[in-house]
């Protein structure tokens, strides 16, 4: 009755002018609180959080567009440079909501349960490393020669050459992975994707003797990135300095252009992804997913849709992976554990299997909890514990209250309440497919009858 009514209600408000209204009052409240309060978490969901109001309410799309690009294009970088921790955020929500688009593509669209899709990710990130940094010098030349004394193999622009390449070789990684897995499915595809992406991590953390590829737990730096000509640094200064409130240096604009890149790769990527998806291909996937005997009996050839799947699920992680070597400067095999796996799985059942914006919206909720929410939280209990706050009614000093009790240190707990939840509450995700929407409703008139 309750949910009946608030669904009413806002039929009612997504009428008229409306939208337009909720729209820009968000993204202007969203703005104001960023500028007057720049280290508010609160603040900043707010102004995040607008992106959704652009997809939930109904306007004109060449107004959610205009908006939208001045949002993304104009507002979050100026909020960014005053705040390099939230670009850091975005950039974060970005990087992992193209992962999370392209294991969409493997466990939403084909069905192929992946629990080592991270490992695409650090072949691109490793493939980056190796070629642009010092790594090739010391592995040939120099195996006892500090990194700093030796020159770096290609010049830092060789990166977006790379951007390409990273496609190509992820994709043909995914290829490889695929062809040993195509006669499993289910569980057993899943135990077996999940050593695949143990074996890169270990692989990564090994090689560093007899010959130094990886240079082991130790991780490869300084990575190079491309080059920021200071002319660009001098017009960001006198278009936006003023709204800045101080000079952007070099290195927020890298922070800046980094944020662009991956913004770049989630559009193409969106687009990539509708077209296959309203493609023979995409309907292969579907039926594939649904019964591979069927399918087969259909004429549908299963081990090049299977291979389609992978490759592209993974040249998307491989992009994704250059970035994160060019923007950190550093990558180690600690940041492709089998939990990063889990962690996008997580992102694309949250969001709705097989949805698009769902994926992105999965991607922006864990990232948002992990990295605003929890740790603003867990700050605050820090500085409550320091005082002499007492909680009220109960009588209890905040300074008494266990380290243990931290919410940082119980993300994966609170992940599996929230999908537990999900899987009860709502099966389909926060954004299910249509495909997924249509089923569960034919699912559920048939158990009522």
């Amino acid at each position: 009755m309750i949910s009946m009514t608030i669904r009413q209600l806002f039929e009612q408000i997504n009428r008229g002018y409306w939208p337009y209204a909720i729209i820009l009052a968000h993204i202007v409240l969203g703005t104001a609180m960023v500028y007057s309060t720049p280290r508010s978490s609160i603040a900043f969901l707010v102004l995040i959080t607008s992106f959704f109001s652009l997809y939930y309410f109904k306007a004109d799309i060449r107004f959610k567009i205009i908006v939208g690009a001045i949002l993304a294009l104009i507002v979050i970088p100026i909020v960014g440079v005053r705040n390099i921790f939230y670009l850091e955020v975005i950039f974060q929500v970005c990087v992992f909501a193209a992962l999370a688009l392209g294991l969409n593509i493997v466990v939403g669209f084909a069905g192929l349960l992946d629990l080592g899709y991270v490992a695409f990710y650090a072949v691109g990130a490793y493939l980056w490393a190796f070629f642009g940094s010092q790594q090739f010098y010391v592995l040939h030349f120099a195996p006892g020669t500090q990194p700093s004394n030796l020159p770096f193999l290609l010049p830092g622009d060789a990166f977006y050459l790379f951007l390409f390449l990273a496609i190509i070789v992820a994709a043909f990684t995914g290829i490889l992975l695929g062809l040993p897995v195509l006669r499993l499915r289910g569980d057993y595809l899943a135990i077996v994707t999940l050593g695949f992406g143990e074996v890169i991590r270990v692989l990564a953390n090994n090689l560093d003797k007899p010959l130094n590829f990886t240079n082991g737990p130790q991780g490869i730096t300084p990575i190079q990135r491309p080059t920021m000509p200071e002319t660009v640094v001098e017009w960001f200064n006198n278009v936006f300095g003023g709204m800045i409130g101080h000079k952007a240096s070099t290195a927020d604009l890298y922070n800046v252009m980094f944020y662009f890149f991956a913004l770049m790769v989630i559009i193409v990527i969106i687009f990539v992804t509708r077209r296959v998806d309203d493609s023979k291909i995409g309907r292969a996937w579907t039926a594939v997913r649904e019964d591979e005997t069927a399918a087969i009996a259909m004429g549908i050839p299963l081990v090049r849709m299977k291979l389609a799947a992978f490759a592209l699920g993974a040249s998307f992680a491989g992009v994704m992976g250059v970035l994160l070597a060019a923007s950190r400067t550093f990558i180690s095999p600690e940041s492709f554990s089998f939990m990063q796996s889990i962690g996008v799985l997580s992102m694309v059942i949250l969001g709705g299997s097989g949805s698009i914006p769902g994926a992105i919206l999965g991607a922006a909720t864990v990232t948002l909890l992990n990295l605003q929410i929890l740790q603003g939280f867990s700050l605050y209990l820090s500085e409550l514990r320091q005082s002499d706050a007492v909680i009220p009614l109960i009588n209890f000093a905040w300074r008494d209250l266990s380290t243990q009790l931290d919410p940082a240190k119980y993300q994966r707990l609170l992940f599996g309440l929230i999908l537990i939840l999900m899987m009860i509450f709502r099966p389909g995700g926060l954004i299910p497919a249509k495909r997924r929407k249509r089923r569960l409703a034919s699912d559920q008139a048939t158990a009522e009858q």
